[in-house]
């Protein structure tokens, strides 16, 4: 099978690793920076010069890119992917998108005969490497029949959610609580310190309790080390969020308290904490 895959960012590259470990696929990369095609290419995996000339023999397109508006030039632009892939090959984008992003993107990907389905994940850059990523895919039954092997190479759980849109629309209700959680977390910590316990005792308990999230337990050892190394940066947890707000814009819900979150992880990005994982919040909300 010749697998393509675009965007070898933190979890793209590591993905892209993982699908070299499957004797069925034959894998072809492209990224807009060369250095982690070079890595790839030691590996197994054919180094594309262009996006076109990276899927023009594809059976399938992954694509792992950071915004809606970089998988719109990437897929659409005048040198864009979509016009060079061979009729009926179907595109996965693994992207974190708004759904009504992922279902415009389909019907185009259609119009030009191609088939789509829209696959983000849960989970950072260790799951990513361990390949034990959770796939939220949005799409026919049948794709994801034809997807199950490769998702399997790349994460240890895959959810069929609905329709096109819906694997987006699921990754929205992921990030939102994701978001939200940690900034309950920081602040309750944070006061925790100042009602006189100590860091350790609320790094060791806190994170334990029936009430928290399990992800935090990992979250908080390197909030203890001060290790913030992105492994989800917080930048990116701020495009998620504007992706939230607009997508209960448009199903008129309102969303107090992740609208607070936004504005939140926007001033840790403006206070220089973007490129940092989004635990990061903890250090901008314990800021003297």
């Amino acid at each position: 099978m010749n697998v393509t895959f675009i965007g070898l960012g933190i979890m793209g590259g590591r993905m892209a690793r993982n699908l070299l470990d499957n004797p069925a696929v034959s894998l072809t990369v492209f990224n807009r920076s060369p250095e982690p095609m070079a890595a790839l290419e030691s590996a197994g995996a054919t180094r594309a010069t262009s996006y076109a000339q990276a899927v023009e023999q594809a059976d399938i397109v992954f694509t792992m890119l950071p915004s809606p508006e970089v998988v719109e030039t990437v897929a659409f632009a005048e040198d864009g992917f979509v016009a060079a892939m061979p009729q009926g090959a179907l595109w996965v984008d693994c992207s974190t998108v708004n759904p009504s992003f992922s279902r415009d993107a389909a019907q185009r990907a259609q119009a030009s005969g191609l088939r789509f389905v829209d696959a983000p994940v849960a989970g950072t850059k260790q799951p990513a490497e361990d390949g034990t990523l959770t796939f939220l895919v949005g799409g026919e039954a049948r794709e994801l029949e034809t997807l199950e092997p490769l998702l399997e190479s790349m994460g240890r759980k895959t959810l069929h959610v609905g329709a096109v849109g819906q694997g987006s629309a699921f990754k929205m209700l992921v990030n939102a609580q994701l978001a939200q959680s940690m900034l309950v977390y920081a602040e309750t910590a944070l006061l925790g310190e100042k009602l006189g316990f100590s860091k350790d005792f609320l790094m060791d308990m806190l994170p334990n309790l029936p009430v928290s999230a399990p992800f935090l337990a990992g979250k908080a050892e390197l909030i203890r080390e001060g290790d913030y190394e992105a492994q989800f940066p917080l930048e990116w947890m701020h495009k998620d969020l504007h992706l939230l707000e607009q997508t209960a814009h448009e199903a008129d819900q309102p969303l107090y308290l992740a609208s607070l979150a936004k504005s939140l992880y926007g001033s840790a990005k403006q206070a220089g904490r973007g490129r940092d994982d989004f635990s990061a919040i903890h250090a901008f909300l314990g800021r003297e």
